[in-house]
């Protein structure tokens, strides 16, 4: 993959387009926040505050939706609600939000192509999953959603959600707090977390068009037709070397169970740390949309330096090799082995790895702040891997 396959594609990897419109509107209370936070419009209680948060599964519900067609296993789409929520929920977690939750999702489906079961299924893969979130003390619930029969639009299906929280202003996580001389944990993206079912690839919801296109064979686009853009030129489509039943390289699962691993949620593993340790924590960031660039956008005068992170999981080595994207840009779009970062004092980071590692899941300091070197103050990044030094700086 290049810049230039991925729009090709219609995907813009660093969205700048939307940044240039967003950051024009208000940006609430708290402006260096991960999520916009605003007064309590729902309570008018001035102690109080909104955040209302709005994601989805992406492409990667055509990968179900292809599962689906090949085996007639509709359990596949609980993952894909899974997808969703994680989405919006794992963002929220960001600004310190874990209680007082409320979840909307909305599907859009060709009613044609994507059936009665397969909806059934997205349906009670969420309630399942928003049980389990409050199993392990995180206060979300479903708020209901809407199911709409769009064919004209997608010629599959569509799985987005939307969450609304309520939350004291004085337990906001701001992001101001993001400053030189912290360390940050990573939270592994793969492995078995203590409240997963099955072992997760750490592939997450980012990404997933240029995962399809380049990971699987051309016979998907010559049986489903349906699934891709007309418009794209079709060596761009479904060019990879894979089918769902072949073997990840390097790894005991399948390309299926590789590419459709549910996006792992730290939820239970950031609520423990917030209701027990929460002065502890001085930032969290979730390396979603910009892969490990998203750190870029928070605190001030800040030089990132993430010079010990997790060995990327095979899946990302398939899909590079597939698709001869630079490394450069493989940490731009996917999170390439941990997709939540805590920032703390270094003091305090064997305090946080131990609680996540008693979830089952891998955490280590992969890298440290620093004041920015940049004569114009502005955050940078540098990632230091064994094959590269990589240097990032702010998208204007």
């Amino acid at each position: 993959m290049t810049k230039t396959r991925y729009a090709q594609r219609g995907v813009s990897a660093g969205k700048e387009e939307v940044h240039k419109a967003v950051d024009k509107i208000s940006k609430g209370l708290f402006p260096k926040s991960f999520c916009k936070i605003t007064k309590d419009f729902l309570t008018n209680s001035k102690s109080k505050c909104n955040i209302i948060h709005s994601d989805g599964s992406g492409t990667k519900s055509i990968i179900a939706y292809l599962y689906f067609k090949e085996t007639g296993d509709a359990s596949v789409f609980k993952g894909i609600s899974q997808d969703s929520i994680v989405m919006n929920i794992d963002d929220l977690l960001c600004v310190g939000a874990v209680d007082n939750i409320l979840m909307s999702n909305t599907v859009n489906r060709n009613a044609k192509n994507f059936t009665g079961k397969a909806l059934a299924n997205l349906i009670l893969g969420s309630e399942e999953f928003l049980e389990k979130l409050r199993s392990y003390k995180v206060g979300v619930y479903s708020g209901g959603g809407e199911t709409a029969d769009v064919g004209d639009i997608t010629g599959t299906v569509a799985v987005d959600s939307c969450a609304v929280a309520i939350m004291d202003k004085s337990k906001v996580i701001t992001g101001d707090k993001i400053v030189a001389g912290l360390s940050i944990v990573g939270l592994a993206s793969f492995g078995k977390a203590k409240y997963e079912d099955f072992e997760n690839s750490g592939i997450g919801s980012n990404g997933l068009t240029s995962a399809r296109h380049d990971i699987l064979s051309k016979y998907y686009a010559k049986k489903y037709p349906e699934t891709f853009d007309k418009n794209i030129d079709k060596k761009y489509v479904y060019c990879g070397p894979y089918k769902f039943e072949d073997k990840l390289p390097n790894s005991s699962m399948t390309i299926a169970q590789a590419i459709l691993s549910p996006t792992r949620t730290y939820a239970p593993v950031i609520a423990k740390i917030l209701k027990t340790n929460r002065n502890m924590v001085k930032g969290l960031v979730h390396c979603s949309g910009g892969g490990q660039t998203k750190c870029l956008r928070f605190g001030n005068n800040v030089h990132f330096v993430k010079d010990n992170m997790f060995t990327p999981p095979p899946v990302f080595a398939a899909i590079q090799k597939a698709s001869k994207t630079t490394l450069k840009e493989m940490y731009e779009v996917y999170n390439m082995g941990h997709r939540m970062e805590v920032f703390c004092k270094d003091s305090d980071s064997k305090k946080i790895i131990k609680i996540a590692e008693s979830f089952g899941i891998d955490a280590k300091i992969i890298g440290h702040t620093e004041k920015s070197k940049r004569k114009d103050g502005k955050n940078h990044l540098t990632i230091k891997t064994q094959a590269q030094t990589l240097e990032y700086a702010p998208r204007d």
